[in-house]
């Protein structure tokens, strides 16, 4: 019998936890686990953990499987990273960072970045081909008009999947990073002037009154600028 401890934490922006049934599976090189259950509710930002028991050891592990389904409502969950501990004390990290929504299985590999020749085992094979298939199916192109650079075959920002589009965090920050610039500017004179500047200097006063108001714009309307 081989015991490994597994703590899958989850992301803390908003509504990153879920109260759906998650569940997980351990692959490795000589075999794979059992699916277990690893809770019925995540809260943004916490870790709950578990063991995973196996008949055998399961050797170095190389990916693990999320598995989410739904009772009742469909509520996404954002899985920040797994980390699994094999009986002999050896540490594997599986980064995720991505929403996992409806009823779906997610194949994370073990964090140390590998080439393609580096792929030995056959199961690490098929999921780098499985992963080549589904992005080409995410990202595919169409030509907006003739003469003009290509892009994604699709009508709305909305038909795309929700870790692909640009997060509702900065978004908002980004919105509001440019009305404030926008209202710097415009009580400072600079969107309403039609005459030219009369010298680099006066350019030089203007945006230095707004200089310092930015800094605070950056930390009022765009607290998280970064994220």
């Amino acid at each position: 019998m081989a015991t490994y401890k597994v703590t899958v934490a989850t992301g803390d922006m908003v509504e990153a936890g879920t109260n759906n049934t998650i569940s997980i599976t351990l692959v490795g090189s000589y075999g794979e686990s059992r699916q277990t259950t690893v809770s019925f509710l995540f809260l943004p930002g916490k870790e709950k953990s578990l063991s995973v028991h196996c008949g055998q050891d399961l050797g170095p592990i190389v990916l693990i499987r999320l598995h989410k389904w739904r009772v009742f409502l469909e509520d996404a969950w954002f899985c920040k990273d797994v980390r699994v501990t094999a009986p002999n004390g050896t540490l594997y990290r599986f980064p995720c960072y991505q929403w996992l929504e409806g009823v779906t299985t997610v194949e994370v590999r073990e964090g140390s970045g590998k080439k393609l020749v580096d792929d030995k085992l056959q199961i690490l094979k098929e999921h780098r081909h499985r992963e080549l298939a589904e992005r080409q199916e995410a990202y595919r192109w169409k030509n907006f008009a003739q003469g003009w650079p290509r892009c994604l075959n699709v009508d709305s920002i909305s038909e795309l999947d929700s870790n692909i589009q640009f997060s509702c965090i900065r978004a908002k920050n980004f919105t509001g990073f440019l009305i404030f610039q926008g209202a710097s500017h415009f009580l400072s004179g600079f969107l309403l002037r039609r005459s030219s500047w009369s010298s680099l200097d006066e350019m030089r006063t203007v945006f230095s009154r707004t200089q310092g108001r930015d800094i605070g714009g950056c930390l009022l309307c765009c607290p998280l600028p970064f994220l």
